[in-house]
């Protein structure tokens, strides 16, 4: 293909004095650009609108500005740390991925991995249908079922988190003495660190309880439907309000708001329209549903008791180490058995925790437009070429011909944001004051901005001080929450289709009556 660029190698330097780089395409991609009606696996959200184009050098001067430096100490858990987020936990970091691999079927939107989709088999649904967990099937992949067809196989036991889960579960893995024991799931993505990897094997518990609440006379599709439906729930109640608002959600499904029937109250989907199916539009895949990337923290608590007895990382380990160590949270391989994680410490279980101290809910780092540093040294073995995160997802998004920020703004109506305001950094007291703006590193960001960069420098407004609340901002939130609710939409079996009226199941609920991520995982990890 003419001008086809090697996914995991950067684009070719460009001189100042040339003009901006003629992006490459990716196969599986190349026909985003076509009709106005195009549907397929991906399409344009915003189909009118020109690709941006930029310098290369002008990307790297920015990925590199982005990665913040190494951290000669990391904050201890009894001191406020002003790059972590007042309003949303850790875990949503996490949950936030594992629905990505949900209902993309593009790996690149992977933490780690850049792959060509046209290389996948079985590529996702854009669909809340869990077929990262299903995967095709106890008809067509036994080895993930129990001889009973109902229940999932589970992996080894993990110790650790007995105060919370005396329980806890590693996914199953394929053991042999020259491999790296990886997981045998529906979406082998769900294994690329320790976290998204042991909530995996969550939602696997959660599928084991449904059907033992439903009773051994109830089909594998009832039950299949039922978790479906709890996890869609989950998808529209509480992941999406924590991360866009809950005014935004209401502005999409104004039914909420008035507890009136949704065919009476319209949804308003302004921007994200189909013909016959839904698709994943590529400036949400590879733009607006990466701020994930900012939230990162650079260490996380799995469990109080590692570190208890010792100095081990003084119980916490990085996300990512470059080579496969025990400081890390690599995954693809059978980590420490007593890494169990204790899931308290990454969600509010309603529980009144401590605001600080080892027994806290970590919080999640705050959206701006910085990435940890772990994120610039992602492991070689699955980042081969480009191993900083920031410049992968900066040269995708100029492969693929996203639209510049500013231009996107324009179009839904929102007034775009002055060069002197998209600046780069952390959202804190102490660096704000000493962020640069954009067009500080390179010619080819005056009045266009890289989308994804300009969704995170977006929310990065709201910034006043260290205590801030910051959501996504009018453009980066409304495309994440009109997309999560067009595919619940367009999807003919969601319980938004279905059965709008439909609740989950009573005794799940907590004593407000609501059912999130929480409740999920408790009722989970009862087996």
């Amino acid at each position: 293909m003419a001008n086809n660029l090697s996914s995991s190698s950067p684009a070719p330097a460009q001189e100042k004095t040339s003009r901006p780089l003629h992006h490459g395409v990716m196969r599986g991609l190349d026909s985003t650009a076509g009709s106005p009606m195009f549907e397929g696996r991906f399409g344009r959200m915003f189909r009118s609108l020109p690709a941006a184009k930029f310098f290369t050098e002008d990307l790297d001067a920015l990925a590199t500005e982005m990665t913040a430096a190494p951290e000669d100490e990391v904050t201890p858990e009894t001191e406020a740390d002003a790059e972590e987020s007042s309003v949303i936990s850790a875990g949503f970091t996490y949950l936030g991925q594992f629905i990505d691999h949900d209902i993309t079927f593009d790996p690149m939107s992977s933490l780690q991995k850049q792959n060509d989709p046209d290389q996948l088999v079985d590529f996702r649904t854009p669909r809340f249908d869990l077929d990262s967990l299903y995967g095709r099937g106890p008809a067509d992949q036994p080895y993930l079922y129990e001889d009973d067809g109902l229940h999932f196989k589970l992996g080894r036991r993990l110790t650790g988190a007995e105060s919370f889960d005396p329980n806890a579960r590693d996914l199953p893995r394929h053991q042999s003495e020259t491999s790296r024991a990886r997981a045998l799931t529906g979406d082998p993505r769900n294994d690329e660190n320790v976290i998204v990897a042991q909530l995996h094997a969550v939602f696997l518990r959660f599928h084991n309880s449904m059907v033992d609440f439903l009773g051994p006379n109830v089909s594998f599709d009832e039950i299949q439907r039922q978790v479906r439906w709890h996890y869609q729930w989950v998808v529209l109640h509480d992941f999406l309000p924590t991360i866009v608002g809950q005014d935004m959600v209401h502005s999409i499904l104004p039914h909420l708001k008035s507890k009136k029937p949704v065919h009476e109250v319209k949804p308003d989907l302004r921007f994200f329209r189909w013909r016959n199916e839904p698709f994943i539009p590529v400036e949400f895949s590879v733009a607006a549903y990466r701020f994930g990337h900012s939230m990162i923290r650079p260490q996380y608590r799995l469990n109080t008791t590692l570190g208890a007895g010792g100095p081990q990382n003084d119980g916490r380990f990085s996300i990512f180490t470059p080579t496969d160590t025990d400081q890390g949270l690599n995954g693809f391989r059978e980590f420490p058995s007593v890494w169990a994680i204790d899931w308290s410490l990454y969600f509010d279980m309603g529980n009144n925790p401590p605001k600080l101290g080892i027994n806290r809910v970590q919080p999640a780092y705050k959206i701006d437009s910085s990435l940890v540093d772990p994120l610039g040294q992602l492991p070689a073995t699955e980042a081969p070429g480009v191993i900083s995160l920031a410049k992968r997802n900066l040269l995708r998004g100029l492969r693929l011909g996203l639209p510049s920020g500013q231009d996107v703004a324009r179009q839904m109506g929102v007034k775009p944001i002055p060069d002197e305001k998209l600046r780069v950094g952390k959202a804190t007291e102490e660096d704000s004051p000493e962020n640069h703006p954009i067009t500080d590193f390179g010619d080819s960001f005056k009045r266009r901005a890289p989308l994804w960069f300009y969704i995170l420098a977006e929310a990065q407004q709201q910034f006043k001080n260290d205590q801030t609340p910051i959501l996504l901002g009018p453009v980066g939130g409304r495309i994440v929450a009109e997309v999560f609710i067009g595919l619940l939409i367009g999807d003919s079996h969601s319980f938004l289709r279905q059965a709008p009226n439909w609740t989950p199941e009573p005794s799940f609920l907590n004593k407000d009556k609501k059912f999130g991520i929480a409740e999920l995982i408790k009722q989970a990890i009862k087996q």
